[in-house]
């Protein structure tokens, strides 16, 4: 059985959007895209109703 893992939306967010100059975010993207190609597949992802709201705005 996989451990469930939670995700929150800024996760979604650097995900789906284009990519940043800045170097912060522009690093928080690299690292969510190699977690969700790399390692998401380890895990059950699940994401809160609240979390659905607030993506779906």
């Amino acid at each position: 059985m996989k451990p469930t893992v939670y995700i929150e939306s800024s996760v979604i967010s650097y995900l789906t959007s284009k990519p940043s100059r800045d170097i912060v975010i522009a690093s928080r993207q690299a690292i969510s895209h190699d977690w969700w190609n790399n390692h998401s597949h380890r895990f059950e992802l699940r994401i809160s109703i609240l979390v659905e709201e607030e993506i779906s705005r």
